[in-house]
């Protein structure tokens, strides 16, 4: 299966509001950006889309501020996972924020054995 690739404006604010978490690991998922703690995807961009992995309070939140389910495959979305609205991605405060709760989040699971 082939996907785009991300605009690669996304990509570099990916990496800026990334380092902002040095403790986080940074690899590259299915071809794109993605940031991990202990293992667990905490957030990746996706075609042109940034997604956050999140509690069920807070997935209500972000649906409710206009975000979506993520679904990298039509009909297939993946659980605990939402795509952030644009509003929210053209802010660097915003996403900031949303990709913070994601790694606070991602710091509460046990983490992946290798």
């Amino acid at each position: 299966m082939h996907f785009e690739k991300s605009p690669a404006g996304l990509v570099e604010r990916f990496d800026t509001i990334l380092t902002r978490f040095p403790d986080v690991q940074r690899r590259q998922m299915f071809g794109y950006p993605a940031a991990f703690v202990g293992g667990n995807l905490v957030t990746s961009l996706h075609l042109h889309r940034w997604v956050v992995r999140l509690p069920d309070d807070a997935l209500a939140e972000v649906m409710a501020a206009g975000g979506g389910a993520f679904e990298p495959m039509a009909g297939r979305p993946m659980k605990a996972f939402a795509v952030l609205p644009e509003s929210v991605v053209a802010d660097d405060a915003a996403v900031t924020a949303w990709v913070e709760r994601a790694i606070v989040h991602g710091r509460t699971m046990p983490p992946k054995k290798k």
